[in-house]
């Protein structure tokens, strides 16, 4: 399975209330409802609900401790939410990196994570500092491998100079409603591409290099499943759910498919916390293998709300 889990939803609210074992029972249900359609790989970050989603995570392993063997986790860090009088801002610093993993192993209750994400490019990262932390945490077997996420591919391969191991992955924000990634490569040398803000380059770096490319978002909050419908995407979302009424399966199945579709081989991050939605991206796989390129430019289509130039 090339699904991804995303914990942002577990844990309660974003604030400073304690998470509940309510919280608990409905971190474990969506857990197993991902490990149901062969989910093994759960995504995470230092700040999704305060911290708590890390926590109740903690607390469903905890619950079951043979579940440890079966998951594989990552999580990030990079953003600091609420400190020194700002809202937020960004911070890479080797001090900052070692202080934020060590958090997210106490509140994850284990011994490493599989993947450390860098979670926002900062401006006054320093390459040699980011580094020497990973080298120390990969040292201690705290993190196995690292990864960034909403990089550029400049930015990738200024931070790769300084690895003595390659950057394994990055997560960015992929969808059928958000195109940009596609469309700085469709709109090359086109008048419409220049209002883009994805960096040119970036998928085809993942690419050249093997850099695993995650897709958040990926589900685009809903609106092609009924789950958020807007009415700007009428026809899209039409489209989508003929498209599952023919072939037997659901919205959620033929928007992940779209994704998987693609050669780069994205792997979709699936952030509800509904199991049930969950449980409805089990046919993603089968739709991307069955669908045709005339299917996949349909939804393009649709979704753009115009034929490709």
């Amino acid at each position: 399975m090339t699904l991804i889990y995303g914990c942002m939803g577990l844990g309660g609210s974003w604030d400073d209330a304690s998470f509940t074992d309510a919280d608990v029972d409905h971190a474990e249900r969506a857990v197993h409802a991902a490990l149901d359609i062969g989910i093994t790989w759960f995504d995470h970050a230092d700040i999704y609900t305060n911290g708590k989603a890390e926590q109740v995570f903690g607390e469903v392993l905890r619950r079951d401790p043979a579940l440890r063997d079966r998951v594989k986790i990552q999580t990030k860090c990079g953003i600091r939410l609420g400190e020194n009088g700002l809202r937020a801002y960004y911070d890479l610093s080797r001090a900052a990196i070692l202080e934020r993993v060590d958090a997210s192993l106490r509140r994850l209750g284990v011994d490493s994570v599989d993947v450390l994400l860098l979670h926002r490019p900062d401006p006054l990262m320093d390459p040699a500092e980011v580094a020497d932390a990973y080298g120390e945490l990969r040292a201690a077997g705290k993190v196995r491998a690292l990864g960034v996420s909403n990089m550029s591919a400049a930015q990738m391969a200024l931070l790769q100079r300084h690895l003595d191991e390659p950057l394994v992955a990055n997560q960015l924000e992929m969808s059928l409603h958000r195109r940009d990634w596609l469309e700085a490569g469709v709109l090359v040398n086109h008048p419409e591409g220049s209002g883009l803000s994805f960096p040119e380059g970036t998928i085809e770096y993942c690419r050249a290099n093997d850099v695993r490319i995650q897709a958040w978002g990926s589900l685009a909050q809903g609106i092609y499943s009924g789950a958020r419908r807007s009415q700007a995407d009428d026809a899209a979302y039409e489209l989508v759910n003929a498209i599952a009424a023919e072939k037997g399966t659901t919205a959620e199945a033929i928007v992940l498919g779209w994704l998987l579709r693609h050669p780069a081989r994205i792997e979709p991050v699936v952030g509800t916390a509904n199991p049930d939605r969950i449980r409805a991206c089990a046919d993603a796989e089968a739709q991307a293998a069955a669908m045709t390129n005339v299917e996949w430019y349909a939804l393009y289509t649709a979704a753009r709300g115009k034929a490709v130039p």
